[in-house]
């Protein structure tokens, strides 16, 4: 169930509300004037989140990629590396 204070908690009760962030690892959401305003969260839990993202991101690329039909075998992508590696040293 997700946590929801209003501006005011944040205001008054700082330290709580990073106490619930760091604990659960889950974001506290932060009203004002009755509606959503704010998620706060830990730095911990937002580069969890920030690493998530990039995951998919990355993901959906390489999805792309399969459906336009831009891929090739294995050992040409190896040899290819290997190549551009000796070049490099």
């Amino acid at each position: 169930m997700p946590n929801i204070r209003s501006s005011a908690d944040l205001r008054n009760k700082y330290n709580e509300i990073s106490s619930l962030c760091h604990k659960y690892q889950e974001p506290v959401f932060i009203t004002k004037n009755g509606k959503g305003d704010l998620a706060v969260m830990s730095i911990e839990a937002y580069e969890k989140l920030a690493g998530r993202l990039e995951l998919y991101s990355l993901i959906q690329e390489g999805m792309d990629d399969i459906r336009e039909g831009r891929i090739q075998p294995f050992t040409d992508a190896m040899s290819e590396i290997k190549k551009k590696r000796n070049h490099e040293i």
